[in-house]
């Protein structure tokens, strides 16, 4: 056979491999990627939102409390205190990286009664403003000046004890833009 012949066959026999080789370095790749996906110890980030569970108070005289249990089952709780007159005010509990957080519940422009948490955010049921869980401060969003005020609560066995005079407090502090 002469050379140019034998360079010919050559070539032509490495054209007919390519797709093979192509097709299994392909077939390689996604193989080594499901395998890295599927044994990552990465847990999924919680991007859904966590709605709230409105519970009952018990009141006795100036104390309110709620249960400990319904907070770290529920994740975030609502309740609400009679205020007299002016009606119902509404406020959260929620447990976030093993504390417990009580806040007015509180959105003035929006008048907002409901939140959920998501990873470490509070976001407005109604209009969607997110504000940080731990500190309470508006990240985002049209009623960000509106940061929502810790209530100050006592932890005896499985009762979370507040004062009526602090929870009116922490909505007074709430519905009055750019607290404290």
């Amino acid at each position: 056979m002469n050379p140019l012949s034998k360079h010919f066959i050559q070539s032509r026999m490495g054209v007919q491999c390519m797709p093979r080789v192509i097709v299994t370095g392909v077939v390689l790749f996604a193989v080594i990627l499901s395998i890295v996906g599927c044994s990552s110890n990465i847990e999924p980030s919680n991007s859904e939102p966590i709605k709230a569970t409105w519970v009952d108070i018990q009141a006795d005289g100036d104390t309110v409390s709620i249960s400990v249990s319904e907070v770290n089952n529920n994740k975030i709780v609502h309740f609400l205190l009679g205020a007299g007159p002016s009606g119902d005010i509404a406020f959260m509990a929620y447990e976030l990286a093993g504390k417990t957080y009580v806040r007015s519940n509180v959105c003035p422009p929006c008048w907002s009664m409901g939140f959920s948490l998501q990873g470490d955010t509070l976001v407005c049921d109604t209009c969607a403003t997110t504000f940080n869980a731990k500190t309470g401060d508006g990240i985002k969003g049209a009623c960000v000046d509106f940061p929502k005020a810790s209530v100050p609560y006592e932890i005896r066995g499985d009762t979370i004890i507040m004062e009526r005079n602090d929870l009116i407090t922490a909505y007074q502090n709430t519905i009055e833009p750019e607290w404290p």
